[in-house]
């Protein structure tokens, strides 16, 4: 209903069957294959990191397909994850670099408790860094050699030394999340910028909570030397357009027989 469109407007139902909460992931299974069992439809497993990538298809006003050109970089950025890939094409997904600690909203939260402030710590961060032009704190970045890999526990460590007044007294909390903001940026965007010229992309593809972020916006797109794709901030969380999007380009390879998968890599 709140879809506008009946039962027999559809043609298949697509499901996230992983990686997630393994409770979570079977009660959705469960109830999309009842679904599709009754209403006789074709039933598809979406993988939620891939269902992430392809909010990028949708436009923010009519939700109409857009169709990004092949080979696309991806750089998934949430709570839960981080991932960099290459898409060659659909459902030809190779992972370049992974989180080999805290996903990047994951830090975001934690550094945000440390501050004080709300949850989610992503949208705090950025509302109290706003009116920080230049930090004047300055917090590492692990580089980790080159690697398309990122960590941030370090970066999460060096903060927590900071309010603890270990180096001398705290400063104010508006120029250590500034400084935070920066740091985490500066490494997902260099690295993601560096892989795309290195892979040959023609353009990239910043999805997940962490997308809505306007600093890692703006300096991705200044640094990126191929367009780059971002979806609407309500479609950067979790959402059933990107699934029903992910499994529109799955659908020739749909079955009945799926279960769920809590671990389920992107690549």
């Amino acid at each position: 209903a709140e879809a506008s469109c009946s039962w027999e407007e559809l043609d298949a139902i697509a499901v996230t069957s992983g990686p997630g909460l393994v409770g979570a992931l079977l009660i959705g299974v469960n109830v999309a294959k009842a679904l599709a069992y009754a209403k006789g439809l074709p039933l598809i497993a979406v993988n939620h990191l891939e269902a992430h990538l392809y909010a990028n298809w949708i436009d923010e006003q009519q939700l109409d397909t857009n169709t990004p050109e092949f080979p696309l970089l991806g750089l998934i950025v949430s709570g839960g994850h981080t991932d960099m890939v290459l898409m060659a094409d659909h459902g030809r997904i190779r992972r370049l670099g992974r989180t080999r600690d805290d996903a990047a909203g994951e830090a975001f939260d934690k550094v945000a408790r440390l501050l004080g402030l709300g949850f989610p710590g992503g949208p705090e961060i950025e509302r109290i860094a706003a009116g920080v032009e230049h930090s004047a704190v300055r917090l590492p970045r692990a580089w980790l050699g080159g690697s398309d890999d990122v960590s941030f526990s370090g970066l999460k460590t060096a903060v927590l030394h900071l309010v603890r007044g270990e180096k001398g007294p705290p400063p104010p909390i508006e120029q250590t999340a500034a400084a935070f903001q920066d740091a985490v940026v500066d490494v997902l965007a260099t690295k993601a910028a560096r892989a795309a010229e290195r892979e040959g992309v023609r353009a990239i593809l910043l999805s997940g909570g962490v997308a809505a972020n306007g600093v890692l916006r703006r300096v991705l797109a200044e640094r990126a030397s191929v367009p780059l794709h971002v979806p609407p901030p309500i479609l950067c969380t979790d959402n059933g357009v990107m699934v029903a999007a992910c499994g529109f380009y799955r659908t020739r390879h749909a079955g009945w027989d799926l279960d769920v998968s809590p671990n389920l890599p992107v690549a």
